[in-house]
C-alpha cells in the first residue's frame, strides 16, 4: 500500500497512550502524501493525531477503534504504524510500545483498574529502575535534546544537576556559601572532599565506579553523580577539564545526569518530583504489600532517610550503619568526621587503657572489699586522666554523643515501634583516615 498517491493518502504513526506521561488517548503523527520513511526521516514536518480529529473525523474514529481492539488483545500500550491509500486505512505492524518511568507506572495502574490486567502483573510491569527514575529530579527531554552532550560516563547515582563546575572542595564550600549551586568535578574524590561534596548538588569524577568514594558517598545523600567519565581529561592546576573540541573552565555551568551517566554544558531544565503526588506510584506501592511475600527493610542511617523510607512503605530498618552517622553535615559547627577520625587516631593507646579500668570497675562491684584491686584501679585512674591521649579520645567521644543520640530519636520515632537493627561502629579506613603515607 502506498501513502503518497496524493492528498486522499498518508503514512503515520500512533501510540494508544501517551509514552511520555501515560495518559490514555491516541498519541502520535501522520503526513499527508508520504510514505513511512517520509514520517521517521523527519525531512517533512507531520501534522499531531489530535488534528486528524478536526480534519478527518471519520478516519479519526476507525483508527481510535482499532487502537482499542489491538490493546485489549496485547494487554499493553502499543506502538502502531499505519498508512492510508486513497481514503482507505491498511494498519501495517504493532509492537509494545517504549516509554517513560513515569508513563510505565501510570499505564500499569490505570490498565489494572479498566480491567485489562489484574494488580500482580501491574505491579510486575513496574521496575525498581522506574521507580528510582520517578523519585529522583530529571531533566526535561526537550532540554536534554537541545544541549549540547559533552561525555558520558557511570551512572553512579541517580537524579539530574545542575550547577558551576568547581575544582576544589574548599572553593565548592566559599561558592556554596555566595549562593552558587556547584557541581564538584575531581580525579576521584576522597574523604578529603566530604566538605565540598555535603554542599554540592552533584559531582563528576573522570576516575572511579560504581564503588568508589563518590559513588558510595552520593548515593548514600541522594545526589547525583556521574563517575568514571574518563572521556574528560582534568586539569587541577588550571581549573578546568577538556573534552573533544569543548574546554569546561571553572565557574562555567554543566549539567549531570545521574541516572544516564551524560555530562552536558550549560544548564538543562529539570523536571522536580515529590513522592506525595505521585499517586499511580502509591497505588503501585499498596497493591505490592497487598500481593507480597516478603516484607522490606531499608537502609537508613539518619532521621530523614529513615522517614522517607517509612513514606515508601518500609516496615523497618534491616541496617542502620553507626559509621555513616558520623559524616559531616552542612550547618553544623562541630565536624563529627574529625573527631571520629582523632578517636580511631587516638584508639590504640587510649582504648586499651579504657578497657583496663572498666575490667577492674567490673571486678570492685562484685568484690567492694578488694583493697589490691581498689590500689591498682586508683593508680591507672589517675595514670588514665592525665594521659594526652586518653583525654583527646574522651573528648572526641564527648563531642561525637549528642549527634548520635539525636540521631538515634528520630530514627526511632520515624520507625515509630518498626524493627532497627544497628551496626555498632565499623568505619572503613578509606573513608575517616588521611592516606597511610600522611
Amino acid at each position: 500500500v502506498f501513502g503518497n498517491m496524493g492528498w486522499d493518502s498518508g503514512s503515520g504513526v500512533l501510540f494508544t497512550r501517551n509514552p511520555s506521561d501515560g495518559a490514555k488517548g491516541l498519541f502520535g503523527e501522520i503526513l499527508f502524501n508520504a510514505q513511512g520513511e517520509d514520517v521517521v526521516a523527519g525531512i517533512m514536518t507531520p501534522i499531531k493525531l489530535s488534528e486528524l480529529h478536526d480534519q478527518q473525523p471519520k478516519l479519526y474514529k476507525e483508527l481510535a477503534e482499532i487502537a482499542v481492539k489491538v490493546e485489549g488483545h496485547y494487554k499493553d500500550m502499543q506502538d502502531m504504524e499505519f498508512t492510508i491509500e486513497r481514503g482507505v486505512l491498511w494498519m501495517l505492524q504493532t509492537r509494545t510500545g517504549k516509554r517513560t518511568a513515569r508513563s510505565a507506572i501510570k499505564v500499569a495502574v490505570d490498565m489494572a483498574e479498566e480491567g485489562l490486567i489484574d494488580k500482580r502483573t501491574a505491579v510486575k510491569r513496574i521496575t525498581p529502575n522506574n521507580v528510582d527514575r520517578l523519585l529522583h529530579p530529571q531533566f526535561d527531554p526537550a532540554g536534554k535534546k537541545a544541549a549540547i552532550q559533552l561525555a558520558k560516563g557511570l551512572n553512579a547515582s541517580p537524579g539530574a544537576a545542575v550547577g558551576i563546575a568547581i575544582f576544589n572542595a574548599d572553593r565548592a564550600e566559599e561558592h556554596r556559601k555566595a549562593g552558587d549551586p556547584v557541581i564538584l568535578v575531581r580525579p576521584e574524590t576522597t574523604p578529603d572532599d566530604v566538605n565540598g561534596m555535603i554542599v554540592s548538588q552533584g559531582f563528576l569524577t573522570q576516575h572511579g565506579g560504581g564503588t568508589s568514594h563518590a559513588a558510595v558517598v552520593a548515593r548514600g545523600w541522594g545526589k547525583p553523580c556521574v563517575a568514571g567519565c574518563e572521556d574528560i581529561r582534568i586539569d587541577n592546576n588550571r581549573n578546568l577539564f577538556t573534552v573533544g573540541e569543548y574546554t569546561v573552565k571553572e565557574g562555567d555551568w554543566i549539567s549531570v545526569d545521574g541516572a544516564t551517566g551524560e555530562v552536558f554544558l550549560g544548564k538543562v531544565s529539570k523536571i522536580e518530583t515529590a513522592f506525595e503526588k505521585e499517586t499511580e506510584l502509591i497505588k503501585a506501592l499498596e497493591w505490592a504489600d497487598e500481593i507480597k511475600h516478603l516484607g522490606v527493610l531499608t537502609n537508613a542511617d539518619n532521621p530523614e532517610d529513615a522517614a522517607r523510607a517509612r513514606q515508601f512503605g518500609a516496615t523497618g530498618i534491616g541496617l542502620c550503619r553507626t559509621e555513616h552517622m558520623f559524616f559531616d553535615q552542612e550547618g553544623e559547627k562541630i565536624s563529627r568526621r574529625e573527631n571520629v577520625v582523632n578517636m580511631i587516631l587516638k584508639s590504640e593507646i587510649a582504648a586499651p587503657i579504657l578497657r583496663q579500668l572498666e575490667a577492674l570497675e567490673v571486678a570492685l562491684e562484685a568484690n567492694p572489699g578488694d583493697e589490691e584491686t581498689k590500689a591498682e584501679y586508683k593508680e591507672l585512674k589517675k595514670k588514665a586522666d592525665a594521659n594526652p591521649d586518653v583525654k583527646q579520645y574522651r573528648k572526641a567521644l564527648e563531642n561525637i554523643m549528642p549527634f548520635q543520640r539525636q540521631d538515634f530519636l528520630g530514627i526511632f520515632e520515624a520507625m515509630d515501634g518498626y524493627p532497627v537493627i544497628i551496626r555498632l561502629i565499623d568505619p572503613p579506613m578509606h573513608e575517616f583516615l588521611p592516606p597511610r603515607e600522611e
